[in-house]
């Protein structure tokens, strides 16, 4: 049995990519993939996760948390997603570094299924945007307070998901930028779901319906219809070129709540987590996923 965790980040796709997926529960099903709206287990597994304290679970307790999270008795592959299984917000970022916990969290999501083939999907985001989301989606109000002990130009994707690879070195580690989610999203879904392109998905331009002009996007979809694309590539390339013109501004520029950051701050930010791009794409374990 495979359970794959998507772990977020958070304040990347806000619950979208599992509800495109969950759009093809039924058919996924008859494949022998379990997809469970969040609802039914996400207060199961933190509950389960926080009484078990990273020790594996027995037979017994696995197969009453399987029974809460699922009705399908025929399950290979079962995907989970909650942007907080990792933590609360204001606790992602510490420091130096992106989720500090990584190692002893995800271990204790290993263990609720201990001789499943556990797998992790992650999307970055430019810290230089991730730090002012999160706290615009905290309790806090005060960005100095939110921000107390970050040392946000030296934090790197990186770094974190070396640790989590070494961690788990037979796990399988899926990442992606999330400011390339619009061309990728279908792609996700298939990855998420473990299927290839022959099957047939609804919900693969989600996200570029909600950042597109209406008529924009449906200018799209009779251009795909009438000249479908041969290959992911030739998709995304259809993509780029309606977004372009069809995007809407106020869905895909943010405007930024950080106090006390400079313009140069930000662009060093930016400058420093594309760099650090190059060392994800090299780290053994992880597939990276870019357009």
């Amino acid at each position: 049995m495979q359970v794959v965790y998507h772990l977020g980040a958070p304040c990347t796709d806000e619950d979208r990519l599992i509800k495109s997926l969950l759009q093809n529960r039924a058919q996924l099903a008859g494949l022998g993939v379990v997809v469970p709206p969040p609802g039914r287990y996400r207060s199961v597994i933190r509950d389960a996760s926080r009484a078990l304290k990273g020790a594996p679970a027995s037979e017994d307790i696995q197969d009453a948390l399987l029974d809460a999270i699922m009705d399908e008795e025929d399950c290979e592959r079962l995907v989970l997603s909650d942007p907080h299984f990792i933590c609360i917000n204001r606790l992602m970022v510490q420091r130096v570094q992106i989720w500090p916990m990584i190692e002893r969290e995800t271990t204790k999501l290993r263990n609720l299924v201990p001789h499943a083939q556990v797998e992790f999907f992650i999307a970055m985001r430019d810290p230089a945007t991730l730090i002012p989301a999160l706290f615009k989606a905290s309790r806090f109000t005060d960005f100095d307070e939110f921000t107390e002990g970050m040392q946000p130009g030296a934090v790197t994707w990186s770094e974190m998901l070396g640790r989590l690879q070494r961690a788990h070195p037979d796990c399988q580690i899926t990442a992606w930028n999330n400011e390339d989610t619009p061309f990728l999203w279908g792609q996700l879904m298939r990855e998420l779901a473990g299927i290839g392109n022959d099957v047939p998905l609804a919900g693969v331009d989600d996200l570029l319906e909600s950042i597109m002009d209406p008529a924009g996007y449906k200018r799209m979809q009779a251009y795909v219809a009438q000249n479908p694309p041969e290959t992911e590539i030739q998709r995304r390339r259809i993509a780029a070129a309606f977004l372009d013109k069809f995007a809407l501004e106020d869905a895909i520029e943010e405007e930024l709540d950080a106090p006390g950051w400079s313009e140069e701050m930000i662009e060093q930010m930016t400058e420093a987590y594309e760099a650090d791009m190059d060392y994800v794409a090299d780290l053994p374990g992880v597939t990276y996923i870019r357009p």
